[in-house]
């Protein structure tokens, strides 16, 4: 009777270290995972907090709650499911399926670019008061391909686990991922307010960087909004570059390709070149693919409303 229950204990023991190497296993995956989509973290980063401009500031976290609340949604709810069978049953669908979104994601950045440029964001901007249920569907609905593309991402470094360790490591990247961008966009959205905070200290080196923080506030958000537009023509583009060759398209890529070794070989910054060749390219065609998209939803349709409306005597 001892005996068979030091066995028991012994099977109970080697269990426990099973579930244990496992749950490192899954945790070590899941790090490698989230690190591997640094990249579009960062360019969610950066492209979230362009929505909450304009808003009263006690209105700001709000819709940043519930832009994170439709983020995980997108993620757990929709972009997970989906990718899982795919990846399990169809996975030659994943490429075009990311590529649209992609195209899309183009589509949005070449969009503001021409707002700026035509001065029609303004114009739309003196209309009125800002409607949060179309900020929070438009950051939804950018998130969401940014989202699918930090998915696929992750699902492409540990694609060779079980099924059912691949599904525990991208809930785990969903957390972990949608906890980190909007934990950073809500403090980098309220600075200001902790600057205010600070100005009203009676320490002279407290008021000097809470007036600094208040100062400077308006201008990071303005950067962060270009860099928003740009991060989001970068990843589209880069979606799309690699989209076309693993579809068999190798042209476009082989030509980055070698501008990328042509300036990876100097010195010490080789990398960084490369990086930014890569980099460039991929903006560039995220703007002319997100152009002709804007051309033939936008431009094209009001310009022949211009040519048909009568002309007044």
């Amino acid at each position: 009777m001892a005996g068979g229950l030091v066995a028991l204990l012994d099977d109970v023991a080697a269990l426990v270290k099973l579930a244990a190497a496992s749950v490192d296993d899954v945790g070590a995956a899941a790090t490698k995972a989230s690190i591997k989509a640094t990249g579009v973290v960062v360019d969610d980063t950066a492209v979230t907090p362009r929505y909450v401009q304009g808003l009263e500031p006690e209105r700001e976290l709000p819709i940043i709650r519930k832009i994170a609340l439709g983020s995980l949604r997108n993620k757990l709810l929709i972009i997970l499911p989906v990718i899982m069978v795919l990846s399990q049953y169809l996975p030659v669908l994943l490429t075009p399926i990311l590529m649209v979104g992609g195209a899309y994601l183009a589509y949005e950045g070449a969009e503001k670019v021409w707002e700026l440029v035509s001065g029609h964001h303004e114009e739309e901007a003196e209309g009125g008061e800002v409607d949060e249920n179309a900020v929070v569907s438009g950051a939804i609905r950018t998130d969401f391909i940014l989202s699918a593309e930090i998915m696929v991402i992750a699902l492409n470094e540990v694609d060779t686990e079980p099924f059912l360790s691949r599904l525990i490591i991208l809930v785990i990247v969903a957390l972990l991922i949608t906890a980190l961008v909007y934990g950073v966009v809500g403090l980098i959205v309220k600075m200001d307010d902790v600057g205010l905070a600070l100005a009203q200290r009676e320490s002279g080196a407290s008021q000097r960087v809470g007036r600094a923080l208040v100062r400077g506030m308006p201008k990071l958000l303005s950067v962060l909004s270009t860099v928003g537009i740009a991060a989001m023509l970068w990843v589209g583009g880069h979606i799309l570059l690699v989209g076309v060759d693993e579809l068999g398209w190798h042209w476009l890529y082989g030509q980055v390709h070698h501008l990328e070794e042509a300036v990876g070989g100097v010195a010490g910054i080789g990398g960084v070149f490369a990086w930014l060749v890569n980099t460039l390219a991929s903006a560039l065609i995220g703007l002319v693919v997100g152009a002709v998209i804007v051309a033939v939803l936008h431009v094209l349709p009001r310009r022949r409303t211009a040519d048909k409306a009568p002309s007044s005597h």
